[in-house]
C-alpha cells in the first residue's frame, strides 16, 4: 500500500517509520522545511512509542490502543508519501537511488533509521513457532494475541528488555521464569547490588530467576511448551519471550559499501561514508556511539534535521540517563563509559540503592540509583561529563 500526499521532486527518502524516521520528519516540518519527504517502512507504518511496548500488559492495551496514528495519518498530517509494507532491497549511493525490488526511486538525501534486529535465539527442539521477540507494534499485537487465554511465561534475558517485559507480564497477571546467563540480572547496566535490588523487588511479585543457566531447548508438549535449561531443569510453560538483545541492522548498508562497524558509521552531522546518506537512531554508530536509547534518538532527529535544512548541526550528547521502566523498584543508571576508569562508592537500604562510579580524583563517572535513591538523579546529572561534548 502507499499512502501519498504530493510531489515529483526527488525526496529525501527516510527508510524506517519508527521514532527515529517520525521524529526526523517532525523536526523537519518544524523548521518549516517543505522539501518533498518519502518514508518508506517494512512495516505496517503505525506511529506509536516503542519504549510503551514494555507496558501494555500492565496497562491492558492492545496494538492497536498503544497505536497513536496509521501511516495514512501520519502522511497527512506531515505532508509526506509514506509507503509502508514495503521493503528497500539495494541502495546505490552514486546514482543516489534506492531499489524496491526492480523499481529505482531516487533521493536527493537518504536517511536510513531501520533500527535494530532482534538476536534470533539458535535452540534445540520443535516449539519455536511458540518463542516470540517483541520488537516492533506488530510483533506485540502477535505475541498478545497467542498468549490471550495462556498464563504461564519464559522470559530469555535479563537485560534492559527482559526485566521490563517480566514485571509487565507479571503485573499484567502472568506467571514469569526469567532465564539468563551469568551471575546477576541487567549486567551491562548496574552494579550487582543495583541489580539484585531489582530482582528482589521482581520475586516480591512473583517472578522466578533462573541466574546461570540459559535455555537450550524449547519443545512443544501439548498446547505449551516444555523449557530445558542448560544445567537440566525443565520449566513448563506457555510460551517464550526471547529478549536476549539487539543489533543494528546492517546487512542493506554492507551491500551499499558503507562503512560499518557495530552500526551504520557516521560523523557529528549524521553522515555516512556515503555522500547525502545519513543514518540515526539504533541502526547509526556516531563517532564510536551506539546508543540504543530514546534520548540520544531524538538528540540526533533535531540536530539532522537542522543539517538536512541547510544548517549543518553536529550532534552533541550530554548526559543520559537510561530509565529501566520496571515499576516494581524504579531504576534510572548512566553507564560509565569506561569500567577501568574508576571505581563504585556504593549504599543502600533494602531496596534503594545509590551507586556512583569515580574515578581516583573523586569525579563522578556515572551512577545507579533504584527506588526511593532514584529522586537524586537531577543533582548527580549536573555533576557527570557528556557523553559527546
Amino acid at each position: 500500500m502507499t499512502t501519498q500526499a504530493s510531489s515529483n521532486a526527488d525526496p529525501i527518502i527516510v527508510i524506517g517509520a519508527g521514532l527515529a524516521g517520525y521524529n526526523l520528519v517532525k523536526e523537519l516540518r518544524k523548521l518549516g522545511c517543505d522539501q518533498p519527504i518519502q518514508i518508506i517502512c517494512a512495516d505496517d507504518g503505525r506511529n506509536y512509542s516503542k519504549p510503551m511496548l514494555s507496558t501494555g500488559f500492565s496497562k491492558n492495551k492492545s496494538a492497536d490502543e498503544l497505536a497513536m496514528a496509521s501511516a495514512a495519518d501520519m502522511a497527512e498530517q506531515l505532508n509526506i508519501v509514506v509507503r509502508n509494507n514495503t521493503r528497500v532491497t539495494g541502495i546505490d549511493t552514486d546514482a543516489h537511488r534506492i531499489f524496491i525490488g526492480q523499481e529505482p526511486v531516487a533521493y536527493s538525501k537518504l536517511v536510513l533509521a531501520w533500527g535494530a534486529g532482534v538476536i534470533e535465539p539458535r535452540l534445540a527442539g520443535d516449539g519455536g513457532e511458540r518463542i516470540f521477540s517483541i520488537n516492533d507494534l506488530q510483533d506485540y499485537s502477535r505475541f498478545r494475541a497467542a498468549a490471550e487465554g495462556k498464563k504461564k511465561v519464559v522470559v530469555m534475558g535479563a537485560g534492559l528488555i527482559g526485566m521490563e517485559y517480566a514485571n509487565d507480564l507479571a503485573a499484567g497477571g502472568f506467571d514469569i521464569d526469567v532465564v539468563a546467563p551469568g551471575d546477576q540480572a541487567l549486567p551491562a547496566l548496574l552494579p550487582k547490588t543495583a541489580a539484585d535490588a531489582v530482582q528482589n523487588s521482581l520475586e516480591q511479585l512473583g517472578v522466578r530467576f533462573h541466574i546461570g543457566p540459559v535455555v537450550s531447548r524449547v519443545d512443544n508438549a501439548g498446547d505449551g511448551v516444555q523449557v530445558t535449561l542448560s544445567n537440566g531443569e525443565v520449566i513448563a510453560a506457555d510460551l517464550v519471550v526471547s529478549a536476549i538483545g539487539l543489533r543494528p541492522r546492517l546487512d542493506l548498508a554492507v551491500k551499499a559499501g558503507l562503512k560499518v562497524n557495530r552500526g551504520v558509521v557516521t560523523d557529528r552531522q549524521l553522515q555516512t561514508s556515503a555522500a547525502d546518506v545519513y543514518a540515526l537512531g539504533d541502526c547509526a554508530e556516531v563517532c564510536g556511539h551506539v546508543l540504543l536509547y530514546v534520548m540520544p534518538l531524538m538528540t540526533c532527529s533535531r540536530a539532522l534535521a537542522k543539517t538536512l535544512n541547510g544548517t549543518p548541526t553536529e550532534v552533541v550528547f550530554g548526559a543520559m540517563p537510561v530509565t529501566v521502566k520496571t515499576p516494581a523498584l524504579p531504576v534510572v543508571v548512566a553507564v560509565p563509559a569506561d569500567e577501568n576508569a574508576g571505581s563504585w562508592q556504593i549504599e543502600s537500604d533494602g531496596n534503594d540503592v545509590q551507586a556512583e562510579f569515580r574515578a581516583e580524583n573523586g569525579e563522578l563517572l556515572g551512577y545507579a540509583l533504584t527506588g526511593a535513591r532514584v529522586m537524586n538523579k537531577v543533582a548527580l546529572n549536573k555533576a557527570l561529563p557528556a557523553i559527546m561534548p
